[in-house]
C-alpha cells in the first residue's frame, strides 16, 4: 500500500512538471530590455551626449557609441521617441538631471505615419496622419526651445527617407516635415545633421525594401554620419 502511494506521488509530480513545461511553451515570451535602451556607465572625463529619436536612432545608437568611444559618453533616451506629441509629454523626464554637452535629436517618421481611430497603423487611404504638419511645427518648435534651455549644443537630425510602399506611410512625405524642421532650425540657429540627404542616394544598399528601417550594415553607415556630426560639435565647443 505504501509502495503504491509512493509511485502514485511520483506520477503526480511528473504530471505536474510536464504540465508546467507545456504552459511555459504556450506562454508569451518575456521581452528582455533592449541592449540599446540600457543605461551606460559614464567615463567622468568625457563630455555627455544625448541621442533623441525613434527606432532609426535606436539602430545607430550602439555603432555611434563605438565610433565615439574614448571621446564622449553617448547616452540615448530609454525608449522609442515616437512622434513629437510623445516628446512634448516626456522631454523633461528624458533630459533628467545631467548637464548635456551635445543633444542630437529627431522626430518625424512617427508624426507622418497614418493611424486609425484605435491608434493602429493603417493604409493612408483608410486613416489620418498621426501629427499634422501644423501640429508638427508647433510641437517641434516647443521641443527645440525646451532643448535650448539645457545649454547643450543642439544638432537637429533630418528625418530619413520614406521609400515608396512603406507600411502606413506615403513615400517622400519626409520632405514636407523636413522643410518645416529646416525653417525652425534656421530661426533657432540650430545646426542640422542632414541624415536624409546622406541616406537617400544609398537606400538600395543600406535600406530595406518598402520599409523606413535599415539593415544592420545600414545602421553602421548611418552611424558614421551621426558620429561625425557629434564630433564636429564637440570640437567646435572645445570639448575634444
Amino acid at each position: 500500500m505504501l509502495r503504491l502511494s509512493f509511485f502514485s506521488l511520483v506520477a503526480i509530480c511528473c504530471t505536474l512538471v510536464l504540465a508546467q513545461e507545456e504552459a511555459k511553451k504556450k506562454a508569451p515570451p518575456v521581452r528582455q530590455p533592449s541592449q540599446v535602451l540600457k543605461p551606460i556607465t559614464d567615463d567622468p572625463g568625457l563630455p555627455l551626449v544625448l541621442l533623441i529619436g525613434d527606432s532609426i536612432s535606436m539602430g545607430y545608437t550602439i555603432p555611434t557609441r563605438e565610433l565615439l568611444k574614448g571621446k564622449a559618453n553617448v547616452h540615448r533616451i530609454p525608449t522609442n521617441g515616437g512622434p513629437t506629441t510623445r516628446g512634448v509629454s516626456d522631454i523633461d523626464k528624458w533630459l533628467g538631471d545631467k548637464t548635456w554637452d551635445v543633444i542630437h535629436f529627431n522626430w518625424g517618421l512617427h508624426d507622418l505615419k497614418y493611424m486609425d481611430v484605435k491608434g493602429g497603423r493603417v493604409d493612408p487611404v483608410q486613416g489620418k496622419v498621426q501629427v499634422t504638419l501644423e501640429d508638427y511645427e508647433k510641437n517641434l518648435r516647443m521641443l527645440t526651445q525646451r532643448l535650448k534651455k539645457t545649454g547643450a549644443t543642439l544638432i537637429w537630425c533630418s528625418t530619413t527617407p520614406v521609400p515608396a510602399d512603406s507600411d502606413g506611410r506615403i513615400g517622400g512625405d519626409e520632405a514636407k516635415y523636413n522643410a518645416i524642421a529646416a525653417k525652425i532650425m534656421s530661426e533657432e540657429s540650430v545646426a542640422t545633421d542632414d541624415l536624409c540627404a546622406f541616406a537617400k542616394p544609398q537606400m538600395e544598399k543600406i535600406g530595406l525594401p518598402a520599409n523606413v528601417h535599415y539593415s544592420p550594415e545600414g545602421y553602421q553607415v548611418l552611424a558614421t554620419q551621426v558620429a561625425a556630426a557629434i564630433e564636429k560639435a564637440l570640437k567646435k565647443d572645445g570639448k575634444r
